[in-house]
């Protein structure tokens, strides 16, 4: 047994539980899966595509970016949104390097 973090989470797992949180939803797994490789997209697009409605969109997208799921950026009068690769690979590697050194 390691008792070091029954108090507290190390550093690297910060982030972890936002990002589980906002991955454990059906809808935000479906919208992270419309994205293509390199693509950005706003809301309208993906509403599109969504058997959800563009509030209910805009509402999953939220958490997504609030989470560090997403990245996104004001252009005019639209935000285009695109996955943060370099966080996920990193906090999910976190998860990865605990189950391989365990």
């Amino acid at each position: 047994m390691n008792p070091d973090y029954s108090r507290a989470i190390p550093p690297a797992w910060k982030h972890m539980s936002r990002v589980f949180t906002a991955l454990g939803d059906e809808h935000r797994q479906r919208i992270l899966l419309t994205f293509e490789s390199g693509e950005r997209l706003n809301v309208g697009q993906i509403a599109e595509v969504s058997t959800l409605s563009r509030s209910a969109v805009s509402h999953h997208l939220k958490i997504l970016r609030q989470a560090g799921v997403l990245e996104s950026r004001k252009e005019g009068k639209e935000v285009f949104f695109w996955i943060n690769k370099a966080f996920l690979q990193e906090t999910l590697g976190n998860v990865l390097d605990y189950i391989q050194n365990n």
